[in-house]
């Protein structure tokens, strides 16, 4: 049973590897036709995702549904649900321990903090935000992923310049019942491997 476990993971990985044209082509949330990574990074990076993935799954398969994980140029963005605040501090360990990793940084919270009048005001307030993005010409919406948890709106993403970055600040800022904006950006010029 365990060897079928490991075969079924091994060719959900490799399987997974294979974009469509509308999430790109290594993963959903930055196409890379806009990417400003060099195809090194975006491999690396869904190299991490794919490998924190399986071991999260591993652990506890409901991970794969309500957490969701991105990795940016080695930091890895944390965000979704859990029942216990142990599992919160399971999840950041896992993501530490993954080969590669430059930071963690994480936007789970524990399900009995929220409800459903929460959970869709927090759909509106991340549409909303999506939406303003995807109609600034001066901001690569693509290059973002948005999650907004009990009104607090966390953005990660890569951007091309500084304004851009306040640009979409701003925007998230603008947005009727947000209480925070927590944004991790990196900027194109931050990019690890464009500092050597």
């Amino acid at each position: 049973m365990k060897k079928y476990l490991v075969l079924f993971l091994f060719c959900f990985i490799l399987t997974s590897c294979v974009g469509s044209s509308s999430v790109g082509l290594f993963g959903s949330g930055v196409s890379i036709a806009y990417d400003p990574r060099t195809v090194g990074m975006q491999i690396d990076d869904s190299i991490m995702q794919k490998n924190l993935l399986a071991r999260l799954s591993l652990t506890n398969k409901r991970y794969l549904i309500y957490i969701n994980t991105k990795v940016l140029d080695g930091n890895i963005f944390l965000s979704g649900k859990v029942d216990e605040p142990e599992e919160k501090l399971k999840i950041i360990k896992l993501a530490w321990e993954t080969k590669g990793a430059r930071s963690v940084r994480s936007a789970i919270t524990i399900k009995g903090e929220t409800n459903y009048k929460n959970t869709a005001r927090d759909a509106l307030i991340t549409t909303q935000l999506k939406t303003a993005l995807i109609f600034d010409k001066k901001v690569k919406a693509t290059n973002y992923n948005i999650d907004t948890i009990t009104g607090k709106i966390y953005i990660f993403g890569i951007a091309i310049t500084d304004d851009e970055k306040k640009i979409v600040i701003n925007e998230a800022k603008k947005i009727y019942g947000v209480k925070e904006v927590i944004p991790s950006i990196i900027l194109v010029e931050d990019l690890s491997r464009n500092k050597n």
